[in-house]
């Protein structure tokens, strides 16, 4: 059973730092890449960044280029999303998910985590 749990997620104040994790089971995750993505309320689900599983290629959104990095531990079966330099327009929950490359990109995918919300606030 596929199963993403996310992690990390709190309150913090503008310009801090937060770093988000995503831990994955039943399957291994050399094989599949990864995204994060974000709803804000009342705002539509956004891809934020995205980790291919065959070379480590990373993608981000325009909004947090610079600011954020992803990256994966294929040995403890996690993803990270480091948030330096957070906005309060940063404030959402965050989704990870899985399946191929291409569909992560298109902003879709086939399994998702619970979500975790990042607040961003003074």
């Amino acid at each position: 059973q596929v199963q993403l749990v996310e992690s990390g997620g709190g309150l913090v104040q503008p310009g801090g730092s937060l770093r988000l994790s995503c831990a994955a089971s039943g399957f291994t995750l050399d094989y599949y890449a990864i995204g994060w993505f974000r709803q804000a309320p009342g705002k539509e689900r956004e891809g934020v960044s995205c980790i291919s599983s065959s070379d480590g290629s990373t993608y981000y959104a325009d909004s947090v280029k610079g600011r954020f990095t992803i990256s994966r531990d294929n040995a403890k079966n996690t993803v990270y999303l480091q948030m330096n330099s957070l906005k309060p327009e940063d404030t959402a929950v965050y989704y990870c998910a899985t399946d191929l490359l291409s569909s992560l990109v298109a902003g879709a995918a086939a399994y998702w985590g619970q979500g975790t919300q990042v607040t961003v606030s003074s």
